[in-house]
């Protein structure tokens, strides 16, 4: 796996049951390193992509429940189209030419580069027109589930694609992990696996030389860990941090190592993106009334921040898409190359 062992909980790490920021392998008598986990950026909140970066970065997010219009797409990628790179991971995609649709929103600024499809989880990359990138594509399918929810098409797993611009290698993650709040180690399984079949140096893939960029983008499904939905619920009005850094399985699963051990992610200011009532912006009022959760997230890691600069211009919800149960995140990243 080479330099994307990092994700994985990696041989050395003490089991759930046992786990410590840092602990003592009995058989090695040696210490097992601690763990960064996930860490927390400040967005500048300007949305103004940079002149002086060199290379700017829209990445969207969206479990679309299986519906989707075009004044959808269009209030999705804003008005702000200063970027070079678009980067569109989506799920539960319905059953038309979304590509099309894609592509008439975007029309006057962007063009197609890049697309990997495994059923209803899809990943679209737009550059600028006249761009020029070579992009690579792979698939990585090894957790479909079908039938689930009424919708035949649905997928859970992962698709990535690779691009080098400039002597830059990005690689983006888009991917539909397994539901349910009781399902964090299925979770944590799933993205390990996903992990080591894209970078694994025993396969000859396009993923093997380290990016200088990786970014993990979808419905990573993780969920409130010991919280109950109204007491959630009220926290998101009163205590929004306290709710997160105590409560959220993605970050306890990475502060100890499970997951995404050194990735950066935008601070999450906005509140929880699943699961609302369609047409609104209310939470679930069904007889099941789902505990609200930051299933949407968009993760980054660079190779070497001594080399390259990232900096993170938003990370937001947008909130006035109400065609689906979860609304879509959005995250603008600039990096600049330090020769």
């Amino acid at each position: 796996m080479g330099n994307y062992n990092t994700i994985q909980g990696g041989k050395g790490y003490v089991k759930r049951s046992k786990r410590k920021k840092l602990a003592i392998d009995d058989s090695l008598n040696k210490q097992v390193p601690t763990h960064d986990g996930i860490k927390s950026v400040m967005a500048d909140n300007l949305c103004n992509f940079s002149t002086n970066s060199d290379l700017c970065i829209c990445m969207v997010t969206w479990n679309m429940n299986g519906r989707v219009s075009y004044e959808d797409l269009v209030e999705l990628f804003g008005n702000n189209r200063g970027f070079d790179l678009l980067v569109v991971g989506l799920q539960e995609v319905p059953s038309k030419d979304l590509a099309r649709l894609l592509q008439d929103a975007l029309v006057d600024t962007h063009e197609l580069l890049g697309v990997a499809t495994m059923q209803s989880l899809q990943l679209y990359v737009f550059g600028t027109k006249n761009s020029y990138m070579f992009v690579e594509e792979m698939k990585v399918d090894k957790h479909g589930v079908g039938g689930c929810g009424g919708m035949r098409r649905r997928k859970k797993g992962a698709v990535a694609i690779s691009i080098n611009y400039k002597g830059l290698k990005l690689v983006f993650i888009t991917c539909h992990l397994s539901a349910h709040a009781r399902n964090v180690e299925e979770r944590n399984s799933q993205c390990r696996h996903i992990s080591h079949s894209l970078f694994s140096k025993y396969c000859n893939n396009p993923y093997t030389t380290p990016a200088h960029i990786t970014v993990w983008l979808g419905d990573l499904n993780y969920r409130l860990q010991g919280i109950n939905t109204h007491p959630a619920r009220n926290l998101i009005h009163r205590n929004l941090h306290k709710l997160l850094r105590s409560k959220d399985q993605l970050l306890q699963e990475a502060e100890s190592g499970q997951i995404f051990n050194g990735y950066c992610e935008g601070k999450l200011a906005f509140k929880p993106t699943y699961k609302y009532n369609i047409g609104s912006s209310n939470y679930d009022t069904s007889y099941k009334v789902r505990v609200p959760a930051w299933t949407d997230r968009i993760l980054f890691k660079i190779e070497d921040p001594n080399k390259i600069t990232a900096n993170l211009h938003c990370y937001e919800s947008v909130d006035d898409i109400y065609s689906s149960d979860h609304k879509p995140v959005r995250a603008h990243l600039c990096l600049k190359v330090h020769k």
